[in-house]
């Protein structure tokens, strides 16, 4: 016995890759908080996409930007948190689940920090921007997905990195649109926001799976230590 039966949340395949990218999105974090630090204006790149001050969407869309925004809203957080910790159990991926709720703990808990240290606001002093909560919550759900469909699947280094990354993309995309489009966010505040979740998630998910072997090898020598003293 090895005690490491349960499959590890980050599949040792993305383990090479994944920390680098990680490193360069905290840098990333850090560079554009230091950019931004204390602004109450969109930047030049804000303004090259959009004028964020206002909203720029009407009709259905708006009506799916809204649903998006929920979505990040602590009640629509914690159903989204539920569905997802239900479906791990579902899957006997006991791990999995604790990262989901590990995972987003940590990546709001880190935009949240990030917010109050960099100051940036939007619409007035006492909303804080940088970076965008909602898009790394969405964000870091999608990578949490992403990586229990790659140790589920299979996938090799290439095409897991691939694939997480994308799903990554998407997530942070949707929500980083609605944000924008709602004027809620500026532009590099969604990217702010997606790199904090790329930064969080892959470090949290290495936590979980250290924590949870060391606590398997624990059970294993408690278990091999009764089996000798019935032997005696």
């Amino acid at each position: 016995m090895t005690g490491r039966a349960a499959p590890a949340v980050l599949p040792r395949s993305l383990r090479a890759w994944l920390g680098p990218i990680a490193a360069l999105a905290a840098l990333v974090v850090g560079v554009l908080g230091v950019l931004y630090a204390g602004h109450s204006e969109p930047g030049r790149v804000d303004r090259w996409f959009i004028q964020p001050t206002a909203d720029s969407v009407r009709g259905p869309w708006r009506r799916v930007a809204l649903a998006l925004d929920f979505l990040g809203e602590p009640a629509g957080a914690a159903m989204l948190v539920v569905a997802i910790v239900a479906g791990c159990l579902l899957l006997r991926r006991p791990r999995a689940a604790v990262l989901v709720v590990a995972g987003a703990a940590m990546t709001v808990g880190t935009a949240t920090l990030l917010k109050h240290l960099v100051g940036r606001t939007i619409h007035g002093p006492g909303n804080l921007s940088y970076p965008s909560g909602h898009t790394a919550f969405f964000t870091a759900l999608a990578l949490v997905l992403a990586l229990l469909a790659t140790g589920r699947l299979g996938l090799g280094r290439t095409a897991g990195t691939s694939f997480v990354l994308a799903a990554s993309l998407v997530g942070g995309a949707a929500m980083g649109w609605a944000e924008v489009a709602l004027g809620a966010h500026y532009p590099t505040d969604v990217l702010g926001g997606w790199c904090t979740a790329l930064a969080v998630i892959p470090a949290t998910a290495w936590l979980v799976d250290r924590m949870a072997d060391a606590m398997a090898d624990r059970r294993v020598d408690r278990m091999a230590d009764a089996a000798r003293r019935e032997r005696r």
